[in-house]
């Protein structure tokens, strides 16, 4: 028997599925208990009940001096930039990789400009996205653009590229213009695609989200993290974390969920 001919059954998969989570929680709540013995008033490693207090007043209980439940606020403020910024991200990303992909004249143009900017480090441009743009939400919506966009034209433009040139011939035969090669053929196959490298930057955009709240903002998950480090509240620094997992996580399955709806046959293609 070799091991790389076994598959877990459907119990054995989620029994593997849950380990490492389990795990995590056992270590971690043995390393609270010892720290707590240690120290009853230790903020490192909060128990859970301090957990559940925390997720209460930020959830639950309105800030005395707002009014407002932080926790709600705080993921409206942050998905608003989430979502422009990879909704624009997304277009430019459509448009353009499709683009460099079909036409040689705007490859030879674009290809090495858009390879130099996915080199950039994006973190490096804040001051300057600060210093132009102001410390409002246009700097950081800018600044997921910067960070993902060129990938993502890279990305669907090496897909367009490895489309047969049989399927652009037949077209060229059929009659077909640059306009409807483009529309007909081209676009129908790279959508999928372009869900699937959606996906795959979720966790970038979360990234120079984060990154641009935490530096200068009002409000926002990362400035809220970034906020309550001064006071070591790892309990409320812990669900925060935790939480922007659990959006990123629901966001890539809503993402996936689309893709196997609307492209039914790139869910055959994956098992092939």
């Amino acid at each position: 028997m070799r091991w790389i001919n076994t598959r877990p059954g459907r119990g054995a998969q989620l029994t593997l599925l849950l380990l490492p989570f389990v795990i995590l929680i056992a270590v971690y709540t043995a390393g609270s208990v010892a720290r707590l013995a240690e120290n009853p008033n230790d903020k490192l490693l909060p128990n859970l009940a301090g957990f559940a207090d925390a997720i209460n007043r930020m959830a639950f209980l309105p800030d005395p001096r707002t009014g407002e439940y932080l926790l709600w606020s705080d993921t409206v403020a942050s998905l608003i930039r989430l979502f422009a910024g990879l909704g624009i991200s997304t277009l430019t990303a459509l448009l353009l990789g499709m683009a460099i992909g079909m036409l040689p004249y705007l490859r030879a143009l674009l290809s090495p400009f858009v390879a130099v900017i996915s080199m950039v480090p994006p973190l490096a441009l804040l001051p300057i996205l600060f210093i132009v743009m102001g410390l409002g939400d246009a700097s950081k919506i800018a600044l997921i653009v910067i960070g993902v966009a060129p990938t993502m034209i890279r990305d669907l433009a090496l897909k367009a590229l490895e489309l047969p040139r049989e399927q652009i011939i037949k077209a060229e035969t059929l009659g077909g213009s640059s306009w409807q090669i483009a529309l007909r053929v081209v676009l129908p196959q790279i959508l999928p695609r372009l869900i699937t490298c959606l996906r795959l930057q979720l966790g970038p955009a979360w990234l120079f989200l984060i990154a641009a709240e935490a530096i200068s903002s009002d409000s926002g998950l990362g400035y809220r993290i970034f906020l309550v480090r001064r006071y070591l509240s790892m309990d409320i620094i812990f669900p925060y974390v935790v939480w922007i997992t659990l959006l990123a996580v629901v966001t890539n399955y809503i993402l996936d969920r689309i893709r196997v709806a609307v492209f039914p046959w790139s869910e055959l293609e994956k098992q092939v």
